[in-house]
């Protein structure tokens, strides 16, 4: 009899799970990538990790979806980045070699030639002969003409998604959802096509990208025969094998609907398939895969690939079952207005997960929280899932633990405040996480006849400070530490010390000098906090104290701030509810697109000076089946230690969508 482990795969893999683990295994450009442990693997039963297996292969056949809708060339470039690394024959000790790889390990983690937070187009730190030289070394000369102006002119296609008012939306922006088409165009499109009347709307343009064709504008539908067939026959034929190890009928019903959504691109199917998963609150397994968030679209319409693929954490799943059975108390103390309230709060589940694979959207930056589906009319029928992610969490901290400086001990201002970071901060941090996926983005409705694109490219924003707010709002609430999910009335002041030095100051570590903030989720935040700021300024609730040449933002009054989030959860729910676009516009352009550039001078300067690195993402550890005299009897997971190596792996594995010549 003989065993098989099928690990041979990678080189850079190994199955140690033991306490010298390492997180930590590469530093470039501004960015740090991290290995993320599957705690619990072991007590999974055999189908258990079957299913799992099924449903990470389906995660990682959809990696070239994301590549394209990122930037038409992505692919094409990508091969060739992968082509040089792999057959290259020169130099490769070379100061331009090394700073090659560096491009190519930039470009692999932003899943295409742009910053995957910034929108910039990255840009190589060699020449383009240089660059050319290698094209030549492996055969691939003839792609120079097309390639080279596309990877080195920093005017063309300049931003992934381009968020300035001097030029349309839509022609300036380099990601894939549209071609040949204005914003005024795209927008008359589906404005013939909604019926602001119908309460249960299905998600226009969720998956498609738009075309013109002569004077016709259409839509090219992602679905089976159509936009991204090839992947997505291979997606489905790994779906179909995980039905046949779900651990429930109702696994097999969703995962169903999800496969003939696929086969027919019917957003109606999308939607039954969402109100059958979210109605499945029971399995123990969890999967999203599919064209879900929007981010990425200059019209905050058109949803990018991802997948994930986790199974519950029991134990720390206590306290997100105590926050979600309670939804109906929070949603009718929340301080927004009656009228934007529910009248009942259906189906709200939550739990803390472990997650097996991260692809598509997710990887290898992926979120420590989600909340779907992103349907408003779903959510007030049949509730949402919200989950806080356990283990990348915990390695984001035992990562930081690894380090000799930290950002705490350098932007906080005195010993009280760094003391109450380290007894509460990961807590109240996750505790955050929490509220603002299972309750925050379910909370509050839209008035009859407002469309959830309503607010434009404003909308993710806005709804990601919407989020925060009720969450940051609840933190300082009593009725958690009636709930028993806090034990000190003053530790949300941990979470309320970091939000607001982060939000003002020194999440701009990851702007580059000169530049605006345009990304969703560091707009949310330096718009609340920059709003607290300046409205609190008459009582000096947040002060900005300056010691040593250096500058701190400091909490006067914990309370008078929470009354602060208040009011402007009040005012972003009433835009949202109302559709108000010129309101939320106003907003976003005042409090969180424009950075102070003497604090964005200090605090790049700070923070070079800890030699830490702004972006974090990760690599997948492994699952592969193990063989006894020709049957699978378990899965093991190999840790990955090195990232190109997985890059390559799946260029190589999971490679499904012809590259146009």
């Amino acid at each position: 009899m003989s065993l098989f482990l099928g690990a041979a795969i990678l080189t850079g893999c190994s199955n140690s799970n033991s306490e010298s683990f390492k997180y930590s295994i590469d530093e470039f450009a501004d960015l740090e990538i991290l290995r993320y442990q599957i705690p619990g693997w072991d007590g999974l039963s055999l189908q258990q990790k079957e299913y799992i297996y099924h449903l990470s292969e389906a995660a990682k056949s959809g990696r070239d979806i994301i590549w394209d809708q990122n930037f038409k060339y992505n692919l094409k470039i990508r091969k060739v980045l992968e082509t040089i690394i792999q057959n290259y024959s020169g130099d490769k000790q070379s100061a331009d070699y090394q700073n090659f790889i560096v491009y190519a390990k930039r470009v692999f983690f932003s899943n295409g030639i742009h910053h995957h937070y910034a929108e910039d187009k990255i840009i190589p730190e060699v020449s383009q002969e240089y660059f050319a030289s290698l094209l030549e070394n492996v055969g691939l000369e003839a792609e120079s003409e097309e390639l080279l102006p596309i990877i080195f002119d920093k005017n063309l296609y300049a931003q992934r998604k381009y968020q300035g008012d001097s030029e349309d939306l839509l022609l300036a922006s380099a990601v894939n959802f549209y071609e040949g088409v204005t914003r005024e165009e795209v927008q008359n499109y589906y404005d013939k096509l909604e019926d602001k009347d119908d309460p249960t709307p299905v998600s226009y343009g969720l998956n498609s990208r738009v075309v013109k064709d002569g004077k016709e504008v259409k839509e090219e539908v992602y679905k089976v025969g159509g936009l991204y067939s090839d992947a997505l026959e291979v997606i489905i034929s790994h779906l179909e094998k995980a039905m046949e190890v779900a651990e429930n009928q109702a696994q097999k019903d969703y995962t169903q609907l999800l496969i003939d959504y696929y086969k027919s691109g019917d957003l109606k199917l999308w939607d039954d398939y969402n109100i059958a998963w979210v109605q499945d609150v029971d399995s123990d397994i969890d999967y999203v895969n599919g064209f879900v968030e929007d981010y990425n679209d200059p019209l905050g319409r058109k949803a990018t690939w991802e997948g994930i693929v986790n199974f519950r954490d029991v134990e720390a799943s206590r306290r997100t079952e105590i926050i979600s059975e309670n939804a109906r108390w929070f949603e009718a103390n929340s301080p927004i207005e009656d009228r934007f309230k529910k009248s009942e709060v259906k189906g709200v589940s939550a739990k803390v997960i472990n997650v097996a694979c991260i692809a598509g959207d997710s990887y290898p930056a992926t979120a420590i929280g989600i909340n779907l589906p992103n349907s408003n009319w779903i959510r007030k029928d049949y509730g949402s899932k919200s989950v806080t992610i356990a283990n990348i969490t915990d390695a984001y901290n035992k990562a930081a633990d690894e380090k000799p400086n930290s950002m705490l001990n350098e932007f906080a201002w005195d010993k009280n405040e760094i003391e109450l970071a380290k007894k509460y901060g990961a807590y109240t941090d996750n505790l955050h996480t929490d509220l603002h996926e299972c309750l925050g983005h379910g909370s509050g409705q839209l008035l009859p006849g407002v469309s959830s694109a309503a607010l434009g490219e404003y909308s993710s924003a806005l709804e990601e400070a919407r989020a925060d707010l009720f969450a940051l709002y609840y933190l300082a609430d009593p009725k958690l530490i009636e709930l028993g999910i806090l034990d000190d009335k003053d530790a949300y002041k941990a979470e309320y010390s970091s939000y607001i030095r982060n939000g003002i100051f020194t999440q701009f570590t990851r702007v580059e000098l000169g530049k605006t903030n345009t990304q969703a989720h560091m707009q949310c935040r330096k718009l609340i906090a920059q709003w607290s700021y300046e409205n609190g300024m008459e009582e000096n609730v947040i002060e900005k104290k300056v010691r040593d040449g250096k500058s701190y933002f400091v909490i006067n009054d914990y309370v008078k701030l929470r009354a602060l989030f208040a009011e402007l959860l009040k005012e972003i729910q009433r835009i949202k509810s109302e559709g108000d676009y010129e309101a939320g516009k106003a907003l976003i352009e005042k409090y969180a697109v424009q950075i102070d550039p003497e604090l964005h001078k200090e605090v790049r300067e700070r923070y070079a000076s800890l030699n830490l690195k702004p972006y974090k993402g990760f690599v997948n550890p492994e699952i592969v089946p193990v063989e006894k005299d020709g049957q699978v009897v378990d899965y093991e997971v190999v840790y990955c230690d090195d990232f190109v190596e997985q890059q390559l792996y799946y260029g190589n594995n999971y490679s499904f969508l012809r590259v146009n010549p």
